[in-house]
Parts: C-alpha cells; structure tokens; sequence
C-alpha cells in the first residue's frame, strides 16, 4: 500500500543507501522532510537528518504504535529496504495492523561501493550475482559463476570462502578486491586473489559493513578508481573559521575527498558602541567619501545590515568607487549588488591592494576621503598605505572579532595529538585564537595558510608552514592543500608505498598492511 503525499498514519520504509548521505533518492528526502518520527538503527543514518524538519521525534521503538497514534513514520533502513535487509518483519507488521505504508528503494551497497572502488559491477561480464554470506551458501555453485559475485557479510569468513571457491573449481589467481566503508571517506579496499587472500587480508583490520568482490572486473580498479584516489581522501581537516564563513570552504574540502571538521575560534560581533558607523553609513549617502575600501566579507555584511536597518539598498553606493580586498570580499559585495571598481591583481592582501591604489589628485578627484569599514583588530597597514598616497581615511569599527569558547575535549586533543591531517589557517587571527582556545597542532600535522602575513604568525608560534595558497583566498587555500595532498600521494606511489595520511604517520597510530 502507498500514498503520492502522506499526511499521518502512515510509514514510509526509506532505503538510506550505502553510506554516502548524498546518494539518498529524493522520494526519500522527500518523505524525510515530511516525517514527524524517524525510526532508525544506533543513529546510523545521523547525517541524513538534516532533511527533516525542525521538532521531529528520532526513536527506535515501536513505528506500528507511532503510526497508529496519526503520525507519519519514515523508517531508514540500510541499503535497499528489499535487499538482504532485517525490515521484513516490520513490513509484515504494518500490513497485519492495517496501517499504510510504502516503500522506497535505496542505492544498494553491490552496485554503489563497487563504482566508488573503481570496480564496474557489470561491464563486459554475462553474470553479476550476490550472495549473503550470513546464509547457508553452496560455494561451488557460485565458483562456476563466469561474471562478477559479490558476497554481503562475509568478511569473518572471508577467507574461508576463498578456499570453498578455490576447491568449487574457481582459478586461485581470481582477482579479489574487499572494501569496508564504502561510498564513504573510512572507505578502504584491498585488492588480492583467491590464492592470496589470507596473506593480505591479515592485517587488514577488516569490520562490517564490507564487501567481498569476486571476478576479472576487480583488475579494471588500477584504471577507474576515483573515490578513493582523491588528493585529501579521508583527511581530516580543521577548519577555524568563524561558522557563517566555513560552510562554501568545507563543501569545496568535500570535493576533494577530505573530512572538515568547522571549529569557530572567532565570533563576530557588533561594534560595542553603534554611533561611529551610523555617522559613517550617513556620511556615504551624503557623499562624504570618494572611495570605500572592503577588507574582509565580514565588513560588507556589517554595512549590508545597516544600510537595511536604516532602508537602504546598493543604490546608495552610486557614485562612489568601490574596493575589495580579495575575491570572496568582492564575491559578498556582487551578491550585495554592488561591483568592485578595484581587485587587486596580485597579492590579495592590504598591502597588494595599496599597489594598485591610485594616488589622490585633486584635478581628478572632488573629495579625498576613504572610508575603511573594518574588524577592530584590523592593522594600520592600509591605512598608512593610503595616507601616504594622498587619502584622508575614515578608519571606522564596522564590527569586533571576539575569540569563540574553546571547542569541546576531543577536539582539543586531536589537535594536540595529530589526530587531524590539516588545519587551514585564514588570517593570523585563526592562528593566535586556535592556538589560545586549544593549544598549538601537533607536529605531523599539515599548516595551511592563506598568505605571507599569516603565515609569519603561524612561524611566531612555533608552527611549521607546510603549504601556502598562491592568492589569498580561502577557495585557493583549500585547491593548494588538495594539490599538496596530490603530490605527497604520487610520490608514495612512485617510491612503491600505500599513500598515509598525515596522521597516520605519527607514533602510535593504526597501520593498515599494503
């Protein structure tokens, strides 16, 4: 039974997929925005709960009481609901109580983590079968099988089911690949043979959920491996910055395979006393100022929400040059409506945009003033810089940078014990706040920072600069750690060892065999 638009009483059985959030269907996002209970296993499918709404009851009881009281119940299940899954016995229960309910395939592990592993499920081959290790299983009719098998929960046994295929009359040179973790960044796949897989496999350290693949298709991995080949695949990287700026960063990390991990050290607040803006967004609309120069998005949000609060929109920038410091800067002043008249083409910094600073002349220009909306711990660089160029700067507090709560213990102590790969520093004001609310990161870890200035703090504390962004812009810094990840895995390669994280180089962490 199924209903197109569910209200109440009523479950919707939601195939999550293989462990990659983003492979959910959009019937099930769907439901999931709908639902008012959520019914799923030890918060396996945690991420996924971003689709539902605000207020919904996350349980793993009784969905037949729950629906039967009027509600909408999505149950997630692993996988596809129809596939070797343990929900049968729910669906059978809702049918005998007479409560509605659908069901929603989900992308299923033997197809899914085999593409992220690089291995075509079913290209070129006349069979792809799966088997469920879990059941009684007549291993050498499947040693006949001339396509590809795939074995669900069988890695306890995994050995001994290489030798049942061996002695069912399967070549012992049979490429074999097993994966744990898959579609997600803990995946981790061994390529072996039937006659090699105890030896291999060994110290693999090997837990459900995994797959056993078994077959030629196993020997396309060298070419089309993808996922796992990723420059920062499975890195784990701190990003502090403050909350409202990580999210475009974090989404870019995601892309190349990394895990972030968003840790505010700074947070934004309001002037302490609003007087010196207000004369300043009243001096702009009068037309007190030839230029206004934006050294951080955090400014032009500043001036965005006063010129809101007192009615006004980027019309009032008419007349008036604009300058941006770098291009996220310029990117918050085009999503304001407003397009920068100057971007530096060099060092985007206080000092490249100085470089390219036109001096004041009064045959040119009617009014030699600037207005320099800023953080209150902004340098004086700038400010010199235009000065001794002809300007009178209005250097005004657009808003204060306070530095945030330290992040909770297990943070701290990844930080400190190289359980993170990277950090991205994006000012020297990340570097002093992290380092004050969390103590200085290990030394195997990899140092990011976006440019000279902040690189120079990061060296006064200590730390070791490994990679520097080539302009100063958060995207530049993400795309240069992605370009270093790529290098050190490349010349693992060319030297013949497996590819290690950073942290998987310090004392004491868990080594996987080759």
């Amino acid at each position: 039974m199924s209903s197109d638009s569910p209200t109440a009483a009523f479950v919707a059985f939601v195939g999550a997929g293989p462990g990659d959030p983003n492979l959910l269907t959009l019937r099930g996002a769907e439901l999931l925005s709908k639902a008012d209970v959520v019914v799923l296993d030890e918060d396996l499918h945690g991420p996924l709960l971003r689709h539902c709404r605000e207020g919904v009851q996350v349980v793993d009881g009784d969905l037949v009481k729950h629906a039967k009281a009027g509600q909408l119940v999505v149950r997630l299940c692993e996988g596809d609901p129809m596939l070797f899954s343990s929900v049968a016995e729910e669906v059978a229960a809702c049918a005998a109580a007479e409560v509605d309910f659908e069901i929603v395939p989900g992308v299923p592990p033997a197809t899914a983590v085999l593409t992220y592993a690089g291995i075509p499920p079913a290209a070129s081959v006349p069979e792809f079968r799966i088997v469920d290790a879990a059941q009684e299983q007549d291993w050498a009719s499947h040693a006949a099988c001339p396509g590809t098998l795939v074995v669900y929960n069988g890695i306890t046994e995994a050995v001994a089911i290489g030798k049942a295929l061996i002695a069912g009359g399967k070549p012992d040179s049979t490429p074999v690949a097993v994966s744990s973790g898959g579609t997600t960044t803990e995946q981790y796949t061994v390529v072996s043979t039937l006659a090699r897989m105890q030896a291999d496999l060994k110290h693999a350290g090997f837990t459900e959920p995994a797959l056993i693949v078994v077959g030629d298709a196993v020997g396309q991995r060298d070419k089309l491996s993808w996922f796992e080949t990723k420059p920062l695949f499975g890195w784990r990287v701190l990003v502090p910055r403050t909350k409202e700026q990580s999210a475009s960063l974090s989404e870019q990390l995601v892309s190349y395979g990394a895990v972030p991990e968003e840790v505010p050290t700074i947070s934004v607040e309001p002037p302490r006393t609003p007087q010196q803006m207000d004369r300043a967004i009243k001096g702009l609309v009068t037309g007190r100022y030839e230029w206004v120069a934006f050294t951080s998005a955090n400014a032009v949000k500043a001036v965005r929400e006063k010129f809101e609060e007192y009615g006004l929109d980027a019309r009032a920038f008419a007349g008036l040059k604009v300058a941006a410091v770098g291009d996220a800067t310029a990117r918050a002043l085009v999503d304001f409506g407003v397009k920068p008249d100057l971007l530096p083409s060099g060092e985007q910094s206080s000092e490249g945009l100085v470089a390219e600073w036109p001096p004041y002349d009064s045959m040119l220009d009617p009014i030699n003033r600037v207005l320099l909306p800023r953080a209150d711990i902004s340098t004086d660089t700038l400010v010199a810089g235009l000065t001794e160029l002809g300007w009178e700067c209005d250097d005004v507090t657009a808003y204060r940078t306070v530095r945030a709560a330290p992040p909770p213990a297990p943070i701290r102590e990844a930080i400190k014990g190289g359980g993170f790969d990277a950090v991205l520093f994006t000012s020297s004001s990340t570097v002093r706040n992290l380092v004050g609310i969390a103590g200085k990161p290990h030394n195997v870890t990899v140092i990011a920072v976006i440019g000279p200035q902040t690189a120079r703090t990061a060296e006064e504390f200590g730390l070791r600069v490994d990679v520097m962004a080539d302009k100063a812009s958060a995207s530049a810094l993400a795309a240069a750690l992605a370009a270093y990840g790529a290098k050190q895995r490349q010349a693992a390669l060319v030297a013949g060892d497996t590819p290690r994280r950073p942290s998987q180089n310090r004392r004491g962490a868990r080594r996987r065999a080759k």
